[in-house]
């Protein structure tokens, strides 16, 4: 394994749409959703120890899940666990490990991921980020990973690709991004489908420190002007007080909006590994066993009869579930929420901003 290969990966977030198990202090990247023995986060790890040297993986994470950071990943190292005080989206996560890990290796190149996507195909994905690895390593370019789409997705955000600007590395080819665009209506979707230049964005992102860091000092200097003053004091105990007054000043925003759809040096990879950002319960629904029935049923004691293409989970290994006669539902069994709605991921989403309405955050979400 090439020594100047990292992996950044991004654990901070709340995971809101898989309400009612994924929790604000308890949420999905730590969680074994798909009944597989392995969280999110351990799966994501996993992933990435087989590309980069497992030391020089970095977990950024918001600083109430750094025990569960620990407990999950004992074998990552202390400095190698950066923690946010407060939420300020993707661009300040990608900002703080880009000038912590500067000072420790300027001649770096760097996978930034998120904690939660589930891969297939593992062979493919590797040969397809080890060659994003070698090319970024070697170029100013600030690559991202896109999916050839087989459905029109309203869920994943899409990348449109110039195809009169392409460059062929080994089996993969990349193209110039021409726009990066949020997640479509249905309609927008279907036509995005039919053009052939949009595919789906990942999140992503491969390319050298000295890349990101010049684009992120061009794009976005209301950020890195805030970061670059900890080169004194990264990698020693007056970290965290500086992280503390830099996050408090740090606005929210995004890498992707910050710089990615500023940047003239954009590039995307193209690849279809199996690919699924595993956001909602229908993105779980899809990729999750079923029975004949077209249920996904987990924990409990369950007696299901009559009931299709729905949901029932239940974390009490010793409660009987008893589910007899509907269909297209979602019922999940926990300890203070029972919850029983049409399987859409619309549904959850709007009982999440409900209870938010109605101030039980702090009791419930």
């Amino acid at each position: 394994m090439n020594h100047n290969h990292y992996c950044i990966i991004m654990a901070g977030g709340i995971g809101s749409r898989f309400w009612p198990v994924s929790r604000q202090s308890h949420p999905k990247q730590f969680i074994d959703i798909l009944g597989v023995g392995r969280t999110f986060l351990q799966m994501t790890f996993d992933r990435y120890a087989a590309i980069v040297p497992p030391e020089n993986i970095l977990i950024v994470t918001a600083e109430r899940y750094a025990g569960l950071v620990r407990k999950q990943l004992p074998q990552v190292p202390e400095e190698n666990i950066l923690l946010e005080p407060y939420k300020r989206n993707t661009a300040p996560c990608v900002a703080y490990a880009t000038y912590k890990l500067y000072k420790k290796d300027p001649d770096a190149t760097v996978i930034v991921a998120p904690s939660d996507h589930l891969i297939i195909g593992e062979e493919q994905f590797r040969d397809t980020m080890l060659t994003a690895l070698e090319t970024a390593s070697q170029s100013d370019r600030l690559f991202t990973i896109g999916i050839d789409p087989t459905r029109p997705e309203t869920n994943y955000g899409y990348i449109q690709v110039n195809k009169a600007a392409s460059k062929k590395v080994g089996r993969h080819a990349s193209f110039q991004v021409k726009t990066f665009t949020e997640k479509p209506n249905a309609d927008l979707a279907k036509v995005f489908l039919e053009t052939g230049e949009f595919f789906w964005n990942s999140g992503m992102f491969i390319w050298s420190l000295k890349a990101i860091k010049a684009e992120m000092e061009r794009c976005l200097p209301e950020v890195t002007t805030l970061f670059q003053g900890g080169e004194a004091v990264y990698y020693t105990p007056e970290e965290k007080d500086f992280i503390h007054r830099v996050y408090g000043d740090c606005p929210s925003i995004s890498i992707d909006y910050g710089v990615m759809e500023k940047t003239q040096k954009a590039w995307v990879f193209l690849s279809d590994f199996g690919w699924s950002d595993l956001g909602t319960w229908g993105s779980v629904y899809e990729r999750a066993d079923k029975d004949a029935a077209g249920n996904v049923v987990h924990g409990g004691a369950p007696m299901v009869d009559d009931v299709r293409n729905s949901v029932v989970l239940c974390n009490d290994a010793k409660k009987l579930v008893v589910a007899r006669g509907f269909e297209n539902l979602m019922v999940i069994d926990m300890p203070d929420v029972l919850l029983v709605c049409h399987r859409d991921d619309k549904t959850v989403k709007d009982i999440v901003t409900d209870l938010t309405m109605k101030d039980k955050i702090d009791r419930y979400l």
